[in-house]
C-alpha cells in the first residue's frame, strides 16, 4: 500500500498560500473543474462561510486527489496563530509535509514554529516556494533565508525558468532535458559527500554522477528526514504545481503499519455532517476497520459500533466498507469518541507535538438571555470539535467561561455561533491564562474519619519540577496497604484537584507521590477518596505556598529603521528579553521572548503607530514565573477544599443527589 498511498499535510504562515496551493492541486489533478478563489470565498476546502468572508483558514480541510496511480489524503491546514491547534492535530497524522515559504516574506515565526514540530516528529517535509513570480525576487536571498533559518539540508530540486524577468515555470534539475544544471548538481553532490565516505571519495576523484542517482539518493535521506528538497512556483498563476506534485510522489514516504495487525488509530478531526450527522476522523496505522465493527476507545475504556465510513473525494463522498493501516476516513456512529483519543492500541500513535496552549480566558453573554440554554449546548459542540476551547461552566453563577488563542480566534467563534446556531454574542475582554507551581517541597495530609461513615487517610509529597514538566504523578504505598480500587480514584482525583490552587489557577510542573494510604474494612467507601484527595493536595499547597507563573512568547518585530528606537523603548516597558536589533535595507529587526500580559494589545499599537507597515509575529515560548509583586487571581469555582467541613458537606450533598 505504502508505495501508492501519501498522507501529506499542507503546513504555512498566514498568507502563503496554502488554500491557493491546495486549489491548484486539485484543479490540476482533475478533483475539481475550476479553480476559486480564496479572495473570492470559492475555495474548496474553505467551507466555512466565515472563511469565504476572511479569506482565511480556520479549520484543517481534508480531502484527496489521485496522480500518477498514487492516492493522497491531503490536508489543508490554517496558517493563522490563532488556530495553531488545527496544525498540531494534522501533524499527528502526517507522513510527510508541504512547507510553504512566501518567497516575498521569507520565513516567519509561524514557519519556524511548524518546522520544529516538523522535526519534533520526524516528518519528511518538501519546502515550497511560492510567489516567485513578484517582482525583484533573488532566489539567492530566500535559499540564503532557508538554510539559515530552517537547516542546512534543504536543497533546491528544481530550477526556475523566466522570459523576461517573468516568471514561466519550475522544472527538475534531475530529469528535464536541456538544461544546465551542474550548479545545482553540485550543491546536492556536496552535500551526499558530507553524509557519505564511500560517496566523498567518488566526488573528490572528481567522477561525474549521473542525475537519477543523485535524486534517488537525495529522495532516500529525504524519506529518513535527513534532507528537504525546495521546489519553487507561483500558486496563484498555477506554475510549478505539478512539479510539486511529482515532488510529492517521488520525495515523500508512503504510510508505514500492518493492515493484518491489531487495530491501532487516533482520532485528529470531528465535525457535523449536515446529512450524516457527527463525522469521526480517524487515521489508521495499524490494522483494519470494517462498517459494523465495534472498537475500543483505549485511553476512556469506551466501546463504540461504526455504522458507516466514508472518505472524501473532492467534493463526493464515497462509501468505503472498510479502510486500513495507512489510510484517513471519516467514520460515522461513534458518539462519545473525542479528538485524541486511540482506537485500539496506543503502541503505534505518535505524540502530539505540544503546540497549541491557549493563553487567554473569556467570559461569553448571549444578547439574549433566554437563549442561555441554546448557548450552552451550541459552546458544548464546538469544544466537542476544539478541545482546547476547555469550557468551563459556571451552573449556579451562569457563567460561561472559553480559552482562546487571540482576539482572531474570537471574531470568528462570533461569526460561527451566529452563521451556524443562530446565536448572537458577546464576549467580555480577554484575560490572561496564569498557572501555579509549588514554591518549596512539602506534604499534604488528610484524614477523612467525620461524619461517619467514612475513612479515607492520604499523604502526598509534593515537589516542584523544572517548567514545562507538567503533573508527575506516581504512588509508593503497595496495595496490600490500600486497595488498588482506591488508589484508582486517587490517581484520578489528582489532576482534577490541581485545577484550582491558592490562587485559582492551574497547578503544574510538579510531582506528587502518594507516600501513605489507609482504608478501613468496614466503614471506606470509594467515594472517600473522591472527597479526600483534593483536601489532601490542597492542604500540601497551603503549606509549601505557590507561585504564580505567566506565559511567554518570542517574538520577531520587523519595523522601519526610523521607528526601531521607540520599539526598544516599549520592549523594555514590557519586560521584553531581546537581542540586538538587526538592521538592514532600511528595515529594523528585532527578537526575544516577551510577556503576553503586557503585550496583549501591542500588535495592533504597533501597525497604528507604523502606519501598518510594523509587523509583530509571535509563538509559545512557556511559562515563567512572575517578577515580585505581581498578584493574579481567579475567581474559585465552589467551596475551596481548605476549608475542610464546608468542603464535605458540600461534596456530600453534590453525591447523595446525584
Amino acid at each position: 500500500m505504502a508505495k501508492h498511498h501519501r498522507n501529506v499535510g499542507i503546513f504555512a504562515h498566514v498568507d502563503a498560500g496554502k488554500t491557493t496551493t491546495t486549489e491548484q492541486i486539485l484543479y490540476q489533478s482533475g478533483v475539481i473543474r475550476a479553480l476559486g478563489s480564496v479572495n473570492e470565498g470559492t475555495a474548496f476546502t474553505d467551507s466555512l462561510d466565515i472563511e469565504k468572508q476572511r479569506g482565511i483558514s480556520v479549520k484543517a480541510a481534508a480531502t484527496s486527489f489521485v496522480w500518477k496511480d498514487c492516492t493522497v489524503n491531503l490536508v489543508d491546514t490554517p496558517g493563522h496563530i490563532d488556530f495553531i491547534s488545527e496544525v498540531e492535530r494534522s501533524l499527528r497524522v502526517m507522513d510527510g509535509a508541504i512547507l510553504i515559504i512566501s518567497a516575498a516574506d521569507g520565513v516567519q515565526a509561524q514557519t519556524e514554529t511548524i518546522w520544529k514540530a516538523l522535526r519534533k516528529l520526524h516528518i519528511p517535509t518538501i519546502i515550497y516556494v511560492n510567489k516567485m513570480d513578484r517582482p525583484a525576487i533573488s532566489l539567492t536571498d530566500i535559499m540564503d533565508n532557508i538554510t539559515s533559518l530552517l537547516s542546512p539540508a534543504a536543497l533546491p530540486v528544481q530550477q526556475v525558468q523566466f522570459d523576461h524577468e517573468v516568471l514561466r515555470e519550475a522544472v527538475s534539475i534531475f530529469t528535464e532535458d536541456g538544461i544546465d544544471a551542474r550548479e545545482e548538481h553540485n550543491i546536492i553532490a556536496e552535500w551526499l559527500a558530507d553524509q557519505d565516505e564511500e560517496f566523498l571519495e567518488r566526488f573528490i576523484e572528481g567522477e561525474e554522477i549521473p542525475p537519477d542517482e543523485l535524486q534517488e539518493r537525495i529522495a532516500a535521506e529525504v524519506r529518513h528526514g535527513n534532507a528537504f528538497p525546495v521546489c519553487f512556483g507561483s500558486s496563484q498563476k498555477g506554475i510549478g504545481i505539478r512539479e510539486l506534485m511529482e515532488a510529492i510522489i517521488d520525495y515523500l514516504p508512503g504510510p508505514a503499519g500492518n493492515a493484518d495487525g491489531p487495530l491501532s488509530g487516533v482520532v485528529f478531526k470531528v465535525e457535523r455532517d449536515k446529512s450524516m450527522g457527527r463525522a469521526v476522523y480517524i487515521r489508521l496505522y495499524h490494522g483494519k476497520l470494517h462498517t459494523r465493527d465495534t472498537v475500543t476507545i483505549m485511553n476512556r475504556g469506551l466501546e463504540e459500533k461504526v455504522t458507516q465510513i466514508r472518505k472524501l473525494e473532492g467534493r463526493k463522498a464515497i462509501d468505503l466498507g472498510q479502510f486500513e493501516a495507512g489510510d484517513i476516513a471519516a467514520v460515522y456512529g461513534l458518539h462519545e469518541a473525542q479528538i485524541g483519543d486511540i482506537i485500539g492500541s496506543e503502541s503505534y500513535v505518535p505524540p502530539l507535538p505540544g503546540m497549541a496552549v491557549p493563553l487567554l480566558t473569556v467570559q461569553v453573554h448571549c444578547k439574549d438571555t433566554a437563549q442561555y440554554p441554546s448557548l450552552i449546548a451550541a459552546l458544548q459542540e464546538l469544544s466537542d470539535e476544539d478541545p482546547l476551547l476547555g469550557l468551563t461552566w459556571l451552573k449556579d453563577e451562569r457563567e460561561l467561561h472559553l480559552k482562546v488563542m487571540g482576539s482572531i480566534q474570537l471574531e470568528i467563534l462570533e461569526s460561527i455561533l451566529l452563521s451556524r446556531f443562530g446565536l448572537a454574542v458577546t464576549f467580555d475582554p480577554p484575560s490572561v491564562i496564569y498557572k501555579e507551581t509549588p514554591a518549596a517541597e512539602g506534604e499534604g495530609f488528610i484524614a477523612y474519619t467525620m461524619p461517619k461513615p467514612c475513612w479515607a487517610v492520604l499523604r502526598f509529597a509534593i515537589r516542584p519540577l523544572p517548567r514545562g514538566s507538567g503533573l508527575v504523578y506516581r504512588s509508593e504505598v503497595r496495595y496490600d496497604h490500600l486497595l488498588e480500587r482506591y488508589q484508582n480514584e486517587v490517581a484520578r482525583r489528582v489532576p482534577e484537584a490541581l485545577e484550582q490552587g491558592l490562587s485559582g489557577w492551574e497547578v503544574t510542573d510538579l510531582e506528587v507521590v502518594l507516600t501513605y494510604g489507609e482504608h478501613h474494612v468496614w466503614h471506606t467507601h470509594p467515594l472517600d477518596f473522591v472527597v479526600a484527595t483534593p483536601m489532601g493536595i490542597m492542604d500540601g499547597l497551603d503549606q509549601v505556598r505557590t507561585t504564580l507563573l505567566e506565559p511567554m512568547q518570542h517574538f520577531r518585530i520587523t519595523v522601519p529603521e526610523e521607528n526601531g528606537g521607540k520599539v526598544l523603548s516599549e520592549l523594555v516597558h514590557m519586560r521584553a528579553v531581546f537581542e540586538a536589533p538587526y538592521i538592514a535595507h532600511g528595515r529594523c529587526t528585532v527578537e526575544g521572548i516577551i510577556p503576553v500580559a503586557t503585550s496583549l494589545n501591542y500588535p495592533v499599537q504597533l501597525r497604528s503607530e507604523t502606519k501598518g507597515s510594523g509587523i509583530m509575529t509571535t509563538s509559545y515560548a512557556g511559562y515563567q514565573a512572575c517578577p515580585e509583586g505581581i498578584i493574579a487571581t481567579r475567581k474559585r469555582r465552589g467551596v475551596d477544599p481548605r476549608d475542610q467541613s464546608r468542603y464535605i458537606l458540600a461534596v456530600r450533598n453534590a453525591i447523595s443527589s446525584s
